[in-house]
């Protein structure tokens, strides 16, 4: 989920860069340490911008550096458990699928993929139910749901995040619109 929200922070000034413009400095160290970068929140930050200084910086004894306070709007993204998410395939492996949804990328395990057995085409990079015959492959959009959620604040790319689509309404986007045009048919066979 994507949200704008304020916050407050601290950056470094190195002492090297204190002849400049210190507005200036205080909003470039703030883009460059803080976008990217998991909270204590648990929120990845995607962009800061009006970054205003707070108050004077403070010296820390022994370092020379100035550690500048300073307040900036953010866009922060957080995944959260249960969400419904839409995303594209990003790579198809023996185990499952990636799928890229937002900044980050999660795992849809083979056993989520379908209420089919399914069937792994290493070298066609596809993903095909034994019966219904429906494939999932690099490039395909699909509906999914967070059913876990390890985020690395160390690493955020790194981060593990699990997805399923065995429930109805999620899937391939492709295999929803055939379900929702076969039910649709249905219904007006029965009227008619």
């Amino acid at each position: 989920m994507y949200m704008r929200v304020q916050r407050e922070d601290v950056v470094r000034i190195p002492p090297e860069r204190l002849g400049e413009d210190i507005d200036a400095v205080a909003r470039e160290l703030t883009r460059t340490t803080l976008e990217g970068r998991i909270g204590p929140d648990k929120t990845l930050t995607l962009i800061a911008s009006n970054i205003e200084r707070l108050g004077e910086g403070r010296i820390v004894h022994g370092d020379g550096a100035v550690y500048q306070k300073v307040r900036y709007d953010a866009v922060v993204f957080t995944p959260t458990l249960q969400e419904v998410i839409e995303g594209s395939v990003v790579e198809v492996l023996k185990f499952g699928a990636f799928i890229r949804f937002g900044p980050l990328d999660g795992l849809l395990h083979i056993s989520q993929v379908m209420d089919d057995r399914v069937d792994v085409d290493e070298d066609g990079g596809r993903l095909i139910g034994k019966d219904s015959k429906r494939d999932l492959r690099t490039g395909d959009r699909v509906r999914t749901r967070i059913v876990a959620v390890s985020l690395n604040e160390r690493a955020p790319r790194e981060s593990k995040i699990g997805l399923t689509m065995r429930q109805p309404s999620l899937g391939k986007v492709d295999w929803l619109e055939e379900d929702r045009a076969r039910s649709e048919g249905k219904g007006r066979r029965k009227r008619g």
